[in-house]
């Protein structure tokens, strides 16, 4: 029996009650594209399979991926890799002629929930959307709105591209081994409006950090290398950064680019 492995960030789903609501979550259908992330030992992945026939798993542990292989699952693809270098883009692309649905699904290392995230940034376009078991926390702060303690540099940034939404709450006893901390689904849908440039994408992602570099200070103390570029109000200058809506910090990426 495999051992969970505390460096993979392995805590196994084992209730039946929560599996189930998170196959109807995902909603998975014949003729997807479907990919999940650490499969571990298929709490997800069998329903998921039986319900689409065809069904890739991404899986960083060698002794996982001996196991996935020697079960030798009919339609079941079995790749080996790290998440956060995985091309998320060219696996979505594959089926962008025929129109099919696409969509990334997990129990999410809580390790590198943040960072693999934003790595799935790139292939948006292409994705119908994502589906993650993510610590309760970082999904706090997914869907939290400005003006709450919970918005932060994470909430404005993927905000700015999905739309999101808590669906599920996860008690560590739904895992073995239990996590030290609760957990949440959130579901992530890629924005069909979303019109920044990289160039803008990127001066976005650098005025977001200096925003909420100090959390505690107002926007004129943060922003100060950015006064005179931006529209910042009196009012603005004396907010902090988590008062300032998404829309704010969009309007403000395009004008830097755009003067």
């Amino acid at each position: 029996m495999h051992r969970a492995r505390k460096r993979f960030g392995q805590n196994f789903l084992i209730d039946d009650g929560i599996i189930h609501a998170i196959i109807r979550v995902i909603n998975p259908k014949a003729g997807m594209h479907l990919i999940e992330i650490g499969p571990g030992l298929g709490a997800l992945t069998r329903p998921l399979w039986a319900l689409t026939n065809k069904l890739d798993l991404l899986e960083i542990d060698r002794d996982l991926v001996a196991y996935w292989n020697r079960e030798n699952i009919d339609g079941i693809r079995v790749i080996q890799g790290d998440a956060l270098s995985f091309d998320f883009l060219e696996w979505a692309k594959i089926r962008e002629k025929e129109s099919i649905v696409c969509k990334v699904v997990g129990n999410l290392p809580y390790n590198i929930s943040s960072p693999l995230l934003f790595h799935l940034v790139s292939a948006a376009n292409y994705i119908s959307e994502q589906i993650f078991m993510l610590q309760a926390e970082v999904v706090e702060r997914l869907v939290a709105v400005a003006g709450s303690s919970d918005f932060s540099r994470l909430s404005v940034m993927l905000q700015a591209r999905y739309h999101m939404e808590k669906v599920l709450d996860v008690p560590p006893e739904a895992f073995d081994p239990q996590p030290k901390v609760n957990s949440a689904v959130v579901r992530m849908v890629p924005r069909k409006d979303f019109m920044l440039s990289n160039h803008e994408w990127n001066a976005l992602e650098k005025l977001v950090a200096a925003a909420f570099s100090q959390r505690r200070k107002m926007l004129r103390t943060n922003l100060r290398d950015y006064l005179g570029k931006i529209p910042l109000s009196e009012a603005q200058l004396k907010s902090r950064a988590q008062d300032i809506s998404v829309g704010c910090y969009l309007e403000w990426a395009r004008v830097l680019v755009n003067p």
